[in-house]
């Protein structure tokens, strides 16, 4: 699972197999600072993203993933999450 650093925040991001098809899902989780460096807070819980799209491979999911997971990060939807 790819990991990036994006100013304070740290985003995890992947392509998921989709069991019932033969196609690819993006996910995404994005931490934030923590005054423990030895915890990791989730200020976006783990959630599959682009919900209606399927991918062909796992490498076009990682790359939506991340696009929206940095889209989130500059459209401050990480604090409304609870963290």
């Amino acid at each position: 699972m790819p990991t990036e650093q994006i100013g304070d925040y740290e985003i995890e991001y992947s392509g998921v197999h989709l069991a019932e098809s033969e196609g690819w899902t993006a996910w995404v989780e994005i931490y934030g600072p923590s005054h423990n460096p030895m915890h990791r807070q989730p200020v976006v819980p783990s959630q599959r993203v682009a919900v209606e799209t399927s991918f062909s491979t796992e490498q076009e999911a990682e790359q939506a993933a991340r696009r929206i997971a940095i889209d989130m990060l500059e459209q401050g939807h990480h604090r409304a999450s609870p963290g």
